[in-house]
């Protein structure tokens, strides 16, 4: 009766200290019929009146366990009506929805409870859902998470409390030890149902739970509260990081509404502060991905620091899913292969004057006779009409391409004015280029104007206008 009440102690001051519940709500809880999710719809129940509380009990048969998973539930539905405490049953079919979003049970089972978790509480206009994640729990999640992960985001542990539908979920539990639920339903006399895979040390978590976490507790009997407030001071650092790491990501990092795309200037993401880099990083892979593929980890996060310290002027590295990262000069950009490198075939067009030629990406080009030198800037091209040979044309590059002007002994190849105007190796391919009929190079549009061969002086003009599109 002594750990009885101290454990009722322990928790009562646990939810007050972390404001887990308010007077008068209505709080879900989720029930599997084990002693850890039973232990908690009973203290719930013992403090229903005092708190003004309105309890809902939710069970799930995962379909797992043939019949054994419907006793459960079956069970559940008694203890419910025993204690008054209304009671929702629901069996999900995750054997159909792990096959047909090819996951495993684990997942499955946790998405599928979770979304009916969710469609509940805003059917039944709920605060909190609770679930009885204790320390021990704990424990083994932030052990765990050592073990498998090298990023410290990952090594927060089980939040006591998070945003979830239409309220929060709550877990009043963390901070009381396995052994003090197991004396509270002893005391109780509530016989739980027991998962008899919870004995089996082939799945991972059950092997820390019954090799790792009891030599722990043998250097530190009181590691649980110890690790609570170690996930607790982490998961405080780490919202704080979060924050002005989607600060940093929304100031300097671009985003396609239409499509995944991504792209920053290198040394506005470098004057970052480290722990943000990292972090922005990851806010742009969660953008870009629907879910992030299984085998993206700690290598390729390695590869993308490595990528913004290269030296090279252009370079591109593969991460999972077909997502390609290419650093071009001052910018590095993602995006996925299959999206954004579609085959661009090469165009040959003849621009007649006057005239205009309409491009699939929503740019034109308009040419017209002009009595008047109006000036040229980035988008016009002027000439003389006898210095050139009509009709005009434009098309892509071609290999040896060459232009000359004013100034330039000799010519130079497109190619190097494309690099040393950092011009993206993915753009060069579909960019125009103004030739007459001679195939003389007057102007790379935008970028280079060129000088025709021969010099006349006259009064009559062709003026060249580029409008870039919008797509």
């Amino acid at each position: 009766m002594e750990m009885e009440q101290k454990m009722k102690s322990s928790v009562t001051a646990f939810i007050r200290k972390n404001q887990l519940v308010t007077s008068g709500a209505t709080v879900l809880v989720g029930v599997s019929g084990g002693p850890d999710s039973m232990a908690l719809l009973h203290f719930l129940c013992s403090i229903r009146e005092e708190w003004e509380l309105r309890l809902i009990a939710i069970s799930i048969d995962h379909q797992l366990r043939d019949a054994q998973s419907q006793t459960d539930l079956d069970y559940v539905r008694a203890m419910c009506d025993r204690w008054d405490i209304p009671f929702i049953g629901a069996s999900l079919d995750v054997p159909a929805y792990k096959q047909d979003k090819q996951m495993g049970t684990q997942i499955a089972a946790r998405e599928m409870r979770y979304q009916f978790f969710a469609e509940q509480m805003e059917k039944q206009e709920a605060d909190y859902l609770a679930l009885g994640h204790h320390g021990d729990d704990q424990v083994e999640t932030m052990v765990m998470g050592l073990v498998r992960s090298a990023n410290s985001s990952d090594f927060s542990g089980i939040p006591v409390k998070r945003d979830f539908a239409t309220g929060s979920i709550i877990r009043p539990f963390l901070g009381v030890t396995k052994d003090e639920i197991n004396a509270y339903v002893e005391a109780r006399d509530i016989i739980p149902r027991i998962d008899p895979t919870n004995n089996e040390t082939v799945y991972t978590r059950n092997f820390f739970r019954k090799k790792v976490i009891p030599l722990l507790k043998e250097k530190n009997s009181n590691i649980h509260t110890t690790v609570q407030h170690l996930s607790e001071t982490l998961s405080e650092d780490e919202q704080y990081l979060r924050e002005q790491a989607d600060k940093g990501f929304k100031e300097i990092v671009e985003v396609d509404e239409e499509r995944p795309f991504a792209e920053f200037e290198i040394d506005m993401f470098q004057a970052q502060h480290s722990a943000l880099q990292r972090r922005i990083f990851h806010l742009i892979l969660n953008y870009l991905y629907d879910r992030l593929p299984k085998d993206l980890s700690y290598v390729h996060e390695e590869q993308f620091f490595a990528l913004l310290q290269s030296g090279k002027g252009n370079v591109q590295i593969d991460f999972p899913a077909h997502l390609k990262l290419e650093k071009v000069y001052g910018k590095l950009m993602f995006y996925f292969f299959m999206q954004e490198r579609v085959h661009h075939p090469s165009y040959y067009k003849t621009l007649e004057v006057p005239g205009r030629i309409d491009f699939p990406d929503g740019s034109v080009v308009t040419a017209v006779y002009s009595n008047t030198y109006h000036g040229q800037h980035k988008y016009s091209y002027f000439c003389n009409s006898e210095e050139i040979a009509l009709p005009l044309h434009i098309r892509t590059r071609l290999a040896g391409d060459r232009m000359r002007w004013k100034g330039l002994a000799g010519s130079k190849k497109l190619k190097d004015i494309f690099i040393d105007a950092k011009v993206p190796k993915r753009d060069r391919a579909t960019w125009p280029v103004l030739t007459d009929n001679n195939g003389v190079i007057l102007w790379l549009i935008g970028l280079k104007k060129g000088q025709p061969d021969s010099q006349k002086s006259n009064t009559s003009y062709i003026q060249i206008n580029y409008e870039k599109g919008d797509m």
